[in-house]
C-alpha cells in the first residue's frame, strides 16, 4: 500500500494499488484501506471508494470500451498498465466532477510512477481517443452494458425472463446507502428514540451526509455521505445497529411475537430459544433478540459460526448492545450438536450461497463465483438444512434464506424442506410488509430482487416443523 502519511496522499495511486492487491475481498480491503485514512477528509474518502468500487464493478465494460480503442487488447496488457486504464475510461465515462483532462493526465502520471514511462504516449493516446467519441461508443449485449459476466445473465435470463433480468442488473448497479435500525429497547423510551435519531441525523448532516427514514420499516433509516459510523453518537449505547433491510426482513417474516402469543410462553421453564446456525455478522440473532425483549419473555439466542474472529466481533457487538441472553459461539453448522437438538423454538439458516443477490455491495463476487463452485453449494446447503431442522421442537419455526438469485439455492431447498424433510410452509401474507409482497408470498416464499424491490437480492422462507 501506499506509504501511511497524513500529507499528500496520492487518491489515485491507491486506488491503483487497491485494485492490483489480490486474494483478499473487495468490501473488506475498502474498510481496511478507509480505516487506515480515516484521517483523510470525507470527500477524499467518498472519491476513493467510488473510483475503487466503480472501477472494479464495471469491469467487464471498461475492458470492453478500451479493447475498441487500444491496439493492444486488455487480456494482453500488463496489469498494472490494465488497472490505469479502466480507471481512467471510467472517470471518463462515470465521473462527471472529473474533467476528461484530469483523468487522462493523471492516468499518465501513474503510469510514470509504477515505472512504464515508456508507455505514457500510449495510456495518453488510448484515453485521450475515448474521452472523444464516448458518445459513440455502442454496447452489443447486457453482459457488456451491465458489466456482467454472460453465464449469470444467461442464468437470469432462463429463471427470470428478459425483462426482470435487466431490472436486476440496472438494480445491482446502482448507489445503496447504509441502513441502520434504531432498536425498540425497553430502556429507551420514545422520546428517548427520537432524540437518538436527531442526533444522528445532525452529525451526518454536518458532515454533509443525509438521513432519510424508510417508508416502509419504522425505526430504519437510509444513510449516505459517511463512512465511519462508530463516531456517531449513540452508536457506543448500542442505540442503532446496521443491518440491511432484507435481512430485517427475513426476521420479521418468522412472525416471532405472534410465534409467542400463540404458544403462551411466559415463565423460565417455557423460555424461548432461538439457534442462528450461521449468524455472523450477528444481525439477525440481535434483532431476533430485540423482538422477543419486547414480547417480555424469557428467551436465549444461541449464535454460532465456524469462524473465531467472526464469533468475537459478534460478541462484542451483542455486548454494546446489552443483550445479554445471546451467546455467540464457535461451531461447525455441518455438525449436529446433540445437546440443542429438539430444543430451539426458532431456527435461523442463512446459509451459504453464491451471493448473486449482493453483487451490487461485493463487487467481486461476480468475478469469482462459478457454476461448478454453485453446485457445491448446494450440497451444502441441503447438509445444514437437514442438521438445522433436527434442532426444532414440535411446532417450532425454521428461517431458510439466502443472499442470492438462483432456483438451484433458493426455490430447489425450498421443494425440498417441503416435500423430502415434511415442513409445513407458513404464509407469509401477514408478517411481511404488503411491499415486499410477490406472488409466491402465500405459498411460504418470497424472492427479493434488487431493481424491483429496492433491496439486496435475497430469499426468504418460513417453515413450521409438524407437532
Amino acid at each position: 500500500m501506499v506509504q501511511d502519511q497524513k500529507q499528500g496522499v496520492n487518491q489515485r495511486m491507491l486506488v491503483l494499488e487497491m485494485l492490483l492487491t489480490e486474494n483478499i475481498y473487495s468490501h473488506i480491503l475498502v474498510r481496511e484501506v478507509l480505516n487506515k485514512y480515516n484521517y483523510l477528509p470525507q470527500q477524499e474518502k467518498s472519491f476513493i471508494k467510488r473510483l475503487y468500487e466503480g472501477t472494479l464493478e464495471r469491469q467487464i465494460e471498461l475492458d470492453y470500451v478500451i479493447d475498441q480503442f487500444s491496439r493492444v487488447k486488455t487480456d494482453k496488457m500488463k496489469k498494472p498498465i490494465r488497472a490505469i486504464l479502466r480507471m481512467g475510461v471510467y472517470q471518463i465515462l462515470y465521473m462527471d466532477a472529473v474533467p476528461d483532462a484530469a483523468a487522462c493526465n493523471e492516468a499518465v502520471r501513474l503510469a510514470q510512477k509504477k515505472g512504464f514511462a515508456s508507455l505514457k504516449g500510449f495510456v495518453n493516446g488510448v484515453l485521450r481517443n475515448i474521452a472523444r467519441n464516448q458518445d459513440k461508443i455502442v454496447y452489443t449485449d447486457l453482459s457488456v452494458k451491465y458489466s456482467m459476466p454472460q453465464w449469470i445473465v444467461d442464468l437470469w435470463m432462463v429463471q427470470l425472463g428478459d425483462r426482470t433480468t435487466e431490472c436486476v442488473l440496472a438494480g445491482l448497479l446502482k448507489q445503496y446507502p447504509v441502513t441502520v435500525r434504531f432498536r425498540d429497547m425497553p430502556q429507551l423510551t420514545k422520546d428517548g428514540m427520537e432524540e437518538a435519531v436527531r442526533a444522528v441525523r445532525s452529525a451526518i448532516e454536518a458532515q454533509n451526509g443525509s438521513m432519510e427514514g424508510d417508508p416502509e420499516l419504522p425505526h430504519v433509516y437510509r444513510l449516505s455521505g459517511t463512512d465511519d459510523l462508530t463516531r456517531l453518537p449513540y452508536y457506543k449505547n448500542g442505540a442503532f445497529v446496521v443491518q440491511d433491510i432484507s435481512s430485517m426482513l427475513a426476521v420479521m417474516a418468522l412472525g416471532i411475537g405472534e410465534y409467542v402469543r400463540r404458544r403462551a410462553i411466559k415463565d423460565t421453564a417455557q423460555a424461548m430459544r432461538v439457534i442462528d446456525l450461521c449468524a455472523a455478522p450477528g444481525g439477525k440473532s440481535a434483532l431476533a433478540a430485540d423482538i422477543l425483549e419486547t414480547c417480555g419473555v424469557n428467551y436465549s439466542v444461541v449464535s454460532g459460526d465456524i469462524s473465531a474472529d467472526k464469533v468475537r466481533l459478534m460478541q462484542e457487538n451483542f455486548d454494546r448492545c446489552g443483550l445479554q441472553s445471546i451467546s455467540a459461539r464457535v461451531f461447525d453448522a455441518v455438525q449436529t450438536d446433540a445437546a440443542l437438538v429438539g430444543t430451539a423454538d426458532i431456527v435461523i439458516a442463512d446459509l451459504p450461497c453464491s451471493g448473486l443477490g449482493v453483487i451490487g455491495k461485493k463487487r467481486d463476487i461476480k468475478y469469482r463465483v462459478t457454476p461448478e463452485a454453485i453446485e457445491t453449494l448446494t450440497a451444502l446447503q441441503r447438509q445444514l438444512l437437514a442438521v438445522a431442522v433436527t434442532y426444532l421442537k414440535p411446532g417450532g419455526r425454521l428461517l431458510f434464506s439466502t443472499c442470492t438469485v438462483n432456483r438451484r439455492e433458493n426455490e430447489d431447498n425450498f421443494v425440498w424442506l417441503r416435500d423430502e424433510l415434511k415442513l409445513s410452509p407458513m404464509s407469509l401474507e401477514h408478517t411481511l410488509p404488503e411491499h415486499f409482497h410477490t406472488a409466491t408470498v402465500g405459498e411460504g416464499y418470497v424472492q427479493l430482487l434488487p431493481g424491483v424491490h429496492d433491496t439486496d437480492g435475497f430469499f426468504i422462507s418460513v417453515f413450521e416443523a409438524r407437532s
